[in-house]
């Protein structure tokens, strides 16, 4: 008889009270416990997900993420503690989940879902669940998803509202890109570290997505399947919208253009800078004390600004990305600009930007504000 066709003296303990509901029962345990559910992201809403799935009994917990717990982390992603400050983030949170439940398997992906691995990694899972805040890794999860034809639970989080979803093509559903077909400019798409996300609303939205795993799993209940959830937590209130699978829809419509997984960063406009187009903090402190004097602009949020910046002889001037195209009529292009946000991802995205306005000495920082030396973000 395998492990997972029957329960243990200690399951039975610990999951009594699932072994007392009608719905779920001694056999719908055994359910959780044969099924393999992947993570995509152990932050905000990767938190209450992993927490909850691996208190719940799934069987086997997948979480990939390539980041390090950092202090800023902690308002929000309850899965790390301060001691895990500077640990990888499946590390944390294997050891936090074998915690929570020595009788889960968690398998731990210190790396990034990229084209590449996606297929691959995602293939031995029942259910994907996408806790990314990104555009690119969103489209890459859903198109592996529609070609090996799983179901993903879809979240994502934004100051203080939510969405939650549930996508599956070959259920007959709708996909992500059906959705949202294209990903808006970089520019106009601050994520949570720019505009910022009350520390609870992961809490919300993970749970969500954790309850339709778990009915997902089950097969009990109706899911987000064709459903969009929305919440407000300002207003306190919970809108839902119909969401079809679009016959047009590149990836699971009746003709499909994309086959297989492709450029996610380029798709989504992700700048992809050459070496000469950025700047490391050590050769512009070797710049400036050899009396170069570049204009060195900030392109962060004012609340980040706020926190810190570079200052003093550097005279960093901030002008938030979502600000710059109308300001770019106001700046010298004959100048030597130098653009940094906290880690180097936005200032790409405005080099970019002023390279196509005709600038044509402008670097990023690399790594941004985070790897200037003695400031931490």
């Amino acid at each position: 008889m395998s492990k997972d066709s029957t329960l243990s003296s200690a399951e039975l303990v610990r999951y009594d009270r699932h072994l007392s509901l009608p719905q779920v029962g001694r056999e719908g345990q055994l359910k959780l416990k044969s099924s393999r559910v992947l993570l995509i992201g152990a932050g905000g809403l990767g938190s209450p997900l992993a927490l909850y799935l691996a208190a719940a009994g799934v069987g086997t917990l997948g979480v990939i993420d390539h980041d390090r717990v950092e202090e800023s982390n902690l308002q929000r992603q309850v899965l790390h503690g301060t001691a895990e400050v500077g640990a990888p983030k499946v590390d944390s949170a294997s050891r936090r989940l074998r915690d929570i439940n020595p009788l889960v398997e968690v398998v731990p992906y210190p790396e990034a879902l990229n084209s590449h691995n996606a297929l691959e990694i995602l293939k031995d899972y029942h259910v994907v669940v996408d806790g990314t805040d990104n555009f690119a890794t969103r489209y890459l999860v859903n198109d592996a998803c529609v070609f090996l034809g799983l179901p993903h639970v879809y979240g994502s989080v934004f100051r203080f509202e939510g969405q939650v979803s549930v996508f599956h093509a070959a259920a007959g559903g709708p996909c992500y890109r059906c959705l949202y077909p294209k990903p808006p400019l970089p520019e106009t798409a601050p994520n949570c570290a720019e505009g910022g996300v009350l520390g609870v609303l992961p809490g919300v939205i993970g749970t969500l997505q954790a309850t339709e795993v778990i009915k997902l799993l089950l097969e009990i209940g109706e899911t987000l399947l064709g459903r969009l959830l929305m919440f407000d937590a300002l207003s306190m209130k919970f809108r839902e919208w119909g969401v079809q699978a679009s016959k047009s829809c590149p990836v699971c419509g009746e003709s499909p253009t994309i086959t297989e997984l492709q450029d996610y960063q380029q798709f989504c406009g992700v700048a992809q800078l050459s070496d000469d187009e950025e700047i490391s903090p050590e050769e512009m402190i070797d710049l400036w004390q050899k009396g170069a004097r570049p204009v060195v602009i900030d392109i962060r949020e004012p609340q980040e600004w706020e926190a810190f910046h570079l200052g003093g002889e550097l005279g960093a001037r901030l002008i938030p990305l979502g600000s710059l195209p109308d300001q770019l009529t106001d700046l010298d292009p004959e100048a030597d600009y130098v653009l940094y946000c906290k880690s180097g991802a936005r200032s790409k995205n405005a080099v970019e930007l002023f390279k196509r306005s005709g600038f044509e000495r402008v670097r990023s920082l690399r790594g941004g504000i985070l790897a200037w030396p003695g400031l931490k973000g």
